[in-house]
């Protein structure tokens, strides 16, 4: 017996925004940015999506958003573990 197999499903563009809406970002200061090493230490908030408490920390970063960072910058950030390394994966 053979029945219908989808594939995927199209997102429609007001969904795509609600995922965007529901992404937390978290307040944060950045003490230092090691360019070469590809990190930054982030002074930071609450990471409810990572259930982490407040406190300040190294995250890695890719080169196109180190460039963006700046010590004593304060930012609003996201961060997830990338390959068992907690990363900023998106930040404004």
């Amino acid at each position: 017996m053979h029945g219908p197999i989808t594939v995927s499903e199209t997102s429609t563009q007001d969904e795509l925004v609600q995922a965007q809406a529901e992404i937390e970002y978290t307040q944060g200061t950045i003490k230092k940015v090691d360019a070469e090493g590809g990190k930054v230490t982030i002074k930071h908030g609450p990471l409810v999506n990572l259930d982490m408490p407040s406190m300040t920390m190294v995250f890695r970063a890719d080169p196109d958003m180190i460039a963006r960072m700046s010590e004593g910058q304060d930012i609003e950030f996201v961060a997830e573990p990338v390959k068992g390394k907690l990363t900023v994966t998106q930040m404004k």
